[in-house]
């Protein structure tokens, strides 16, 4: 209620040197030396006395329209963050890829990074599975009846199966997470592509060259 006498204060003042005018809901054009409160709905201009638009007063809103600006802004403002973001990705992406040349080469040591850790976890399996023979040979003794087979060598064969199976779970990670390289530098590469040719459009003048037609 405070708010609103304040508003309709500020309103009811007259000005000093400005002339409001606005065309009302009805289509009449009005003119006050106060902003109009048959045209607090919508826009009005402050005209100064040589007739200039001074300022314009937008319309007077409601709570729950005030409201919905400030969302619509914080949208806006969002949007235009995100913009900047991007740009600035942008940019870093072409500082660090200047060709096709260079984002190769970054996507063949990536990917040859994880073929190092795939060939170490082949290697391993296979040593386990050499491993896994002797303890094969050890259990031709208790081949008609296994479970008189030591505590030692079945609980050693366990743990064989389980190193074995650990290292070929690795090794699909792996496989997973060079599906993934492939993945972000095929996204990287759209939008280079992009960036690229958006470079290659851009005329680049010889130095002493003279300014564009027009410009003295």
């Amino acid at each position: 209620m405070w708010a609103t006498l304040v508003v309709a204060e500020v309103w009811a003042q007259p000005s000093s040197s400005g002339i409001f005018t606005c065309v009302d809901r009805n289509g009449r054009r009005i003119t006050a030396d106060r902003p109009i409160p048959e045209c607090a709905d919508r826009e009005q201009k402050e005209l100064s006395p040589s007739g200039t638009v001074r300022r314009q007063i937008g319309p007077t809103l409601t709570e729950v329209e005030r409201a919905e600006l400030e969302q619509q802004r914080r949208r806006e403002a969002e949007e235009r963050n995100r913009q900047l973001e991007e740009r600035r990705r942008e940019r870093a992406l072409l500082a660090r890829y200047p060709d096709k040349a260079a984002h190769d080469a970054e996507r063949a040591a990536a990917l040859s990074q994880i073929d190092d850790l795939m060939t170490i976890a082949h290697k391993r399996i296979g040593e386990l599975q050499a491993i896994r023979k002797g303890y094969d040979t050890e259990m031709e003794f208790y081949k008609k009846d296994p479970t008189k087979a030591p505590v030692v060598l079945r609980r050693r064969i366990a743990e064989n199966e389980e190193d074995i199976a650990e290292r070929q779970r690795y090794l699909v990670t792996q496989e997973q997470e060079k599906r993934r390289v492939h993945q972000r530098f095929d996204a990287e590469l759209a939008t280079l592509q992009r960036l690229w040719e958006a470079q290659r459009m851009v005329p680049v003048l010889p130095l002493g060259a003279p300014p564009a037609s027009g410009a003295r």
